[in-house]
């Protein structure tokens, strides 16, 4: 009988089995924006494909014919004639690990620590996929009847997607489905499980601001020639009102507030922002003020600078006015923005403030995608609600989601199944960041609801 013990006997059966693989595959360093991983890459997508292809999946490995051919496998195995077809989208990519300095432990040498698996990728998204693959497995081990089954899973979700992309006219047929299960999301409040009912956009590129074509001494130049560094606090000081509310002109033009509903919906079981400060160590103070944490995390756009450097940065003193300064800026956008308006908004914004004197250029430019909301009535929420009260009588929240997921609206839009975003992840996993760690508690839930999930899809 497959109820709430099935996944976690299982696991516990076969606990080193399934530690042994998950390891395996984060060992690999799997960074799908960086060229040099290429071959890491590759390895991943041959070891999913070893591991699915016993379990019946027909397998393909494709690569693009453009840009760098990061490998997306494909695999498909049929269930009852008829019946409903899942697709499963997740991603093998993982985030840069620096700063390195940082680890308490290698990050792609993975180490159980007190219950929880420290590697990059031990969370996003490995961990949260392996345990989808995990729960199929058992399912399938026990001889039990599954829906028709369709996986997707990329290496350059951290980086847009973009050989998924360019492969997407070619996968429109293999691809169709009545609804796509996606992990890489998380639970709220309290471990309370959660189904992210919408997702912000994402966009981002780097700015640079020359202007002399060498350090220039301090003194001698002081207060004559432009200083970049200078020129790029000023410019990006601009893009904000004192207030917190983004000063760019024209971007926020198609942004239309959440309905009572979601609103109302989206406070249940929020975090107050007394929780929020003791979780990160900070308050919760960037923004739009006048607006409640929940609408500026969840329904609003963002401008955020990620990075910037110029000049020295090492120990004492070098009284320098550097010839550069470079940022990297991302935007969250909510649905109705259309990410190529908000970059030409952000574009001429630049340009119309950029000091006198310097050069301005962007670069490594990603216009992106938007972000979608879900519609609360669906079929498929009512069911996973089921699903979810069976794992936790406290029953679901439903979320929507400051992060993003660009890909989603993509498949979305190809395979024409209706999304199904619910994960397990905490903040305590801090992925993205040195240390990111996954709880052995948390992985077996993603199994848990992966095989209660898919018997009711039968």
């Amino acid at each position: 009988m497959i109820d709430t013990a099935f996944a976690p006997a299982y696991f516990d059966k076969n606990r080193q089995a399934i530690l042994d693989d998950w390891f395996a595959l984060l060992r690999l360093p799997t960074i799908g924006t960086d060229p040099k991983r290429l071959g890491d890459c590759a390895r991943a997508a041959a070891w999913l494909k070893l591991f699915l292809r016993p379990l019946g999946f027909d397998v393909d490995i494709l690569t693009p014919g453009s840009g760098i051919p990061v490998p997306v496998l494909v695999a498909e195995r049929p269930g009852a004639e008829g019946g409903t077809t899942a697709l499963f989208y997740g991603h093998y990519d993982v985030q840069p690990e620096d700063p390195l300095g940082d680890w308490q432990t290698p990050p792609f040498e993975p180490t159980l620590i007190n219950g929880r698996v420290h590697a990059r990728g031990a969370q996003d998204n490995k961990g949260q996929v392996f345990a989808f693959l995990q729960g199929v497995k058992a399912l399938i081990e026990a001889g039990e009847p599954l829906p028709t089954l369709k996986i997707v899973l990329e290496g350059q979700e951290e980086s847009g997607s973009s050989a998924l992309n360019d492969l997407a006219p070619i996968l429109r047929q293999r691809l169709q489905a009545d609804v796509m299960m996606v992990c890489d999301t998380s639970c709220g409040p309290e471990n309370r499980p959660a189904i992210v009912a919408g997702l912000r956009g994402v966009q981002h590129f780097t700015v640079t601001l020359t202007g002399p074509s060498y350090d220039l001494h301090s003194g001698v130049h002081g207060g004559v020639a432009p200083n970049p560094a200078q020129g790029l606090a000023r410019l990006l000081a601009s893009l904000h009102n004192a207030d917190g509310t983004i000063a760019v002109a024209g971007f926020c033009d198609r942004v239309h507030p959440p309905s009572d509903e979601e609103r109302a919906i989206a406070q249940q079981g929020a975090v107050t922002p007394e929780q929020y400060a003791q979780e990160i160590g900070c308050p919760p103070a960037g923004g739009a003020q006048a607006l409640d944490l929940v609408t500026r995390g969840s329904f609003e756009p963002t401008i955020e600078l990620n990075g910037i450097h110029s000049g020295y940065g090492g120990p004492g003193s070098k009284t320098v006015i550097p010839s550069t300064a470079v940022a990297k800026l991302s935007m969250r956008l909510v649905p109705e923005q259309r990410p190529a308006d908000t970059f030409a908004a952000l574009q001429k914004h630049l340009a119309d403030h950029c000091p006198r004197g310097l050069a301005l250029a962007l670069s490594e430019v990603c216009v992106g995608a938007p972000g979608f909301r879900l519609p609360l009535n669906s079929p498929i929420f009512r069911l996973a609600a089921d699903v979810l009260q069976q794992m936790d009588t406290r029953g679901a929240l439903f979320r929507w989601e400051g992060a993003s997921i660009p890909v989603v609206a993509m498949l979305q839009h190809l395979s024409g199944a209706a999304p199904l975003l619910v994960g397990f992840g905490r903040e305590e996993d801090k992925i993205h960041c040195p240390n990111e760690s996954y709880g052995i508690d948390q992985f077996v839930r993603g199994m848990t609801w992966t095989t209660l999930m898919l018997k009711a899809l039968l």
